[in-house]
């Protein structure tokens, strides 16, 4: 009788102790994409303007990656329809390639309708292979142009890598309840992040496993 009570404490508290991990990694994410939108929404006037008119965005604080001739990124995000907060979003990237070192950015994909958003949560937006980051003119961010409905824009946060490569991004929605829907913040950041990097890219349906 001893042991079950004490294999059913045990038990309890593992579920315990995950359940509070998961809370302080959701509290973690909400904080790092409000930095992010704040250091986007301070780089220039065309990047706020996107913010103020895209139908929605999702935002990608840190996009790890790392290779010597493979290359795999991933990331976690959180996305808004209309500046209200809907669901969280995975990123997942393969390439192959002659890639040497590490690097590390922030990644924000804007959706132009209703129906680009619609198709990220339906898990049919993937980043068309082979695409690469361009380095933005200082000042700029609100010159490139959607195409099918999307816009993405990154920003280098840390390490070097010889290709900045993008193309091969796939995504998976995970909506949350809608009784915990909270708006995006909107504050600014007073300070000028560092030099970003757009590339608008069409979305393509991922091959099927």
């Amino acid at each position: 009788m001893k042991t079950r009570r004490m294999v059913g404490l045990i038990a309890m508290l593992t579920l315990a102790g995950a359940v509070m991990a998961a809370a302080a990694e959701a509290d973690q994410l909400s904080t790092d994409v409000r930095d992010t939108l704040q250091m986007y929404r301070a780089h220039s006037q065309g990047m706020q303007r996107l913010f103020d008119t895209a139908y929605g965005y999702a935002v990608f604080p840190s996009v790890g990656k790392g290779a010597i001739g493979i290359g795999g990124a991933e990331g976690r995000g959180q996305v808004f329809e209309k500046g209200v907060l809907v669901g969280t979003a995975k990123l997942t990237q393969a390439s192959v390639g002659a890639q040497l070192g590490a690097q590390s950015y922030s990644e924000v994909i804007f959706f132009e309708t209703p129906k680009a958003l619609d198709d990220f949560r339906e898990g049919k937006t993937a980043l068309s292979a082979g695409l690469s980051a361009a380095v933005a003119s200082e000042g700029g961010g609100g010159d490139a142009k959607y195409q099918g409905g999307v816009l993405v824009h990154t920003m280098a946060r840390s390490g070097l890598m010889f290709e900045a490569s993008i193309g091969g991004q796939h995504f998976k929605f995970t909506p949350i309840d809608s009784g915990s829907l909270e708006p995006a913040p909107t504050q600014s950041a007073p300070a000028a992040p560092p030099p970003s990097s757009t590339l608008p890219v069409a979305p393509s349906t991922p091959p099927s496993q």
